[in-house]
């Protein structure tokens, strides 16, 4: 099988969630060859760590520290622009989109490192189902052009994730069968701790800043699709994606400002 998805994980913490990730596709059956691994990690960060663990499950794969990253700008004759990646924050996921269009792969993962796979589901499976699903589908919009994707149990948790306008709030929501056959990106929903803005936290939340409230398996329904001209918040803590729509997954620069603070650049990606 042609090694086909380039797999990123920013990571500077538990990167030994690609474990897991790997166990889920050998429980599962899907085929590792199809993987390639790119850790995006900082100088400081145990990165021959990293290597061999990707060694020891038998993964394909490459860490990329920022020396790495410089080396590859310098080999791929783009040094001149590597500032359009910032380092050390989320964004640098940005990397891993540089080296998936190098490398000619035909899809790419994101995945979060403090993220793990449920047991029970398919992971890599279900994402490249999803990309290549064909077929009548619920579609969703809303009066506000906004879709929440936790609507479908929004009357109980009244939650909206990070990302959507509070402008957008209290929408009604409308939802269709449509017929789809050209899927391009694949958005991943987790359970447990909801991705909320921080003053949704506060509103929801304890004093280790996080929502009390717990999401699980059955807080989502059926699969979904934006209406054509309606807006979605895409997270790359969970994502698949076809090689066709890299650039609307660039995380852009957010720290220029007169604090350097940048938390938000995964929110605004393709927007």
């Amino acid at each position: 099988m042609t090694r086909d998805i380039c797999v990123v994980v920013p990571t500077i913490r538990e990167y030994e969630c690609v474990r897991a990730y790997a166990e889920n596709a050998r429980e599962h059956g899907f085929d590792l060859d199809r993987l390639h691994f790119v850790l995006v990690t900082e100088d400081f960060c145990e990165t021959d760590a990293m290597a061999r663990m990707l060694d020891e499950e038998g993964l394909s794969g490459e860490v990329f520290d920022g020396s790495a990253r410089e080396r590859w700008y310098r080999e791929q004759g783009i040094a001149e622009y590597e500032h359009v990646v910032p380092a050390a924050s989320h964004a640098e996921t940005s990397f891993g989109l540089l080296y998936l269009w190098a490398g000619d792969f035909e899809y790419g993962v994101f995945i979060d490192d403090d993220t793990l796979p449920h047991p029970d589901c398919d992971f890599f499976g279900r994402h490249l189902r999803n990309l290549a699903f064909e077929g009548e589908v619920t579609s969703v919009r809303s009066d506000e052009r906004w879709g929440n994707v936790l609507y479908q149990n929004a009357d109980e948790h009244g939650l909206y994730p990070r990302g959507y306008p509070y402008s957008a709030m209290d929408e009604t929501v409308e939802t269709e069968t449509a017929y789809v056959n050209d899927v391009v990106a694949s958005q991943g929903l987790w359970t447990n701790v909801p991705d909320l803005d921080a003053v949704r936290i506060l509103m929801d939340g304890d004093l280790q800043g996080q929502a009390r409230t717990r999401l699980d398996a059955d807080d989502y329904g059926e699969d979904f699709v934006a209406s054509e001209g309606q807006y979605l918040t895409v997270c790359s803590m969970n994502l698949a994606f076809r090689r066709e729509v890299v650039p609307a997954f660039y995380q852009l620069p957010m720290d220029d400002n007169p604090w350097d603070v940048g938390r938000f650049d995964d929110i605004w990606s393709g927007v």
